[in-house]
């Protein structure tokens, strides 16, 4: 990816996304203004005008001669204190104002003293270009507007314009960084991108909860209710899996004076779905969670399995918040939390829909040996996984036997305007075999083939 232009929008992308970065640099640059104008604070200048006549062709020769060392020694030989030609040069700045003005500026210290030197070079310039003996050339030239005493700049007014310039320089250096940055991030952030890299269709992009302990997955247990947008893309994933159009009835009595929890109406049979997610994306592991409570939540009886996992760690709060709520009685909920080292399947005969988390290795990523799923989903955070990663975890499913047909995108960003739909590749057309011939019967000239 680092090698691909960058459009207008994907720049734009990029620097809301790295804002952070951008402000910070941003502060750093205000901050910068600000103390620049205060260790620097502003010095009074004031400016003296010379006129030239009409014999003058150009003025530009006459800025060179007014900030000569001739002009300047001279100059400075009659201020008080005594001052160095460096050291005027550097207080004094000479301009062409038009084609027969220059104006002369002294800055220094407080007013008068910047009065006095503006006038003083103003007046040896003068000089020195009216003595016949100079080896320049010889002009009469008059002093248009002497240099008057100017107030100190307002030190309010230096820091708002030192520290505006510094937020402005500080957010253009920001905003190339982020893009710089941007530029190099390998990970996948459009549904489209995520799609793509296996060649796998986003079958459902939803933002996750974030817990971080058992009582958090408790509490998605008892209250996950997404909004409506949100449960429209997990019904199109229940579709997506043949779970569409079920429907629950109170099963028959199981001969121990208990219902069985519902059974499944219409074309029968329990559906199982593994969701496979990376340990380096910990966003993603609610990914099945909150699928198993909206399909519990829409009446199908569903069992949530925790089994063997590549990264206990990555799965250790989930766990015991599981292994919490099978110690306590069933809620009314058709959910069941099931947490098995076993490969076996029982418990989940009831279950119309069994949903299976599983955790590898972003590196090196093995699927453990956990229960056989129907179907398999990759669960990824969007910016989380690279396109490796992602096709690391295909193969590793691949090479387990289980076939990955969708993707979940947990958090996707709200400037992804992508689908992730990926276009199913045509079969070739198949070619009609030759009809088998039953006979020939010959007519007059006209020859008839019968099929």
């Amino acid at each position: 990816m680092s090698q691909q232009p960058l459009d207008l929008r994907k720049s734009i992308s990029i620097i809301k996304r790295l804002k952070a970065i951008v402000g910070i640099v941003s502060g750093v640059g205000l901050l910068a203004g600000v103390g620049y104008a205060l260790v620097h604070p502003p010095e009074p200048s004031s400016t003296a005008v010379v006129s030239f006549p009409a014999s003058v062709q150009s003025t530009a020769t006459e800025v060179v001669i007014a900030d000569s060392y001739p002009v300047l020694s001279a100059a400075a030989a009659k201020l008080a204190p005594l001052v160095t030609v460096d050291q005027l040069r550097n207080e004094v700045q000479v301009k062409s104002l038009t084609n027969y003005l220059i104006s002369i500026t002294a800055t220094s210290k407080n007013g008068n003293e910047a009065e006095t030197i503006a006038n003083t070079v103003a007046q040896s310039y003068i000089a020195y270009v009216a003595d016949k003996r100079n080896p320049v050339q010889h002009v009469v030239v008059d002093l248009f507007q002497p240099a008057v005493t100017a107030p100190a700049p307002s030190p309010i007014q230096s820091i708002l314009i030192d520290g505006l310039v510094g937020l402005v320089a500080g957010a253009l250096v920001g905003s190339v960084l982020a893009l710089a940055l941007g530029r190099n991030d390998r990970r996948l952030r459009e549904r489209d991108q995520i799609a793509h890299s296996i060649g796998v269709p986003v079958v459902a992009s939803v933002p996750v909860s974030h817990p971080s302990d058992p009582a958090d997955w408790a509490k998605l247990f008892a209250n996950y209710q997404p909004q409506a947008v949100h449960a429209w893309q997990l019904r199109t994933l229940l579709r997506y899996i043949g779970m569409a159009d079920q429907e629950t009835r109170p099963s028959p009595d199981n001969g121990t004076g208990e219902a069985d929890g519902g059974v499944l109406t219409g074309d029968g049979g329990g559906v199982s779905l593994g969701v496979l997610s990376l340990s380096s994306d910990p966003r993603a592991l609610a990914l099945g969670p909150q699928l198993a409570v909206f399909a519990a939540s829409q009446g199908i009886p569903t069992a949530l399995v925790i089994g063997p996992q590549q990264d206990e760690s990555a799965t250790a709060a989930l766990r015991t918040a599981c292994e919490a709520a099978q110690a306590t009685p069933e809620s009314s909920r058709p959910l069941k939390l099931v947490v098995s080292d076993e490969l076996e399947e029982t418990g989940q005969k009831r279950a119309a829909l069994t949903v299976v988390v599983i955790v590898v290795d972003g590196r090196t990523p093995e699927v453990p040996t956990t229960m056989r799923t129907g179907a398999t989903v990759i669960g990824v955070t969007a910016g989380r996984v690279t396109a490796e990663q992602l096709a690391r975890a295909a193969v590793a499913a691949a090479g387990d036997d289980r076939e990955v047909t969708g993707i979940l995108v947990a958090d996707p960003e709200q400037t992804d305007k992508t689908t992730g739909r990926v276009p199913q590749l045509m079969r070739p057309p198949r070619r009609g075999l030759p009809n088998r011939l039953k006979g020939v019967v010959a007519k007059g000239t006209v020859t008839e083939v019968r099929r």
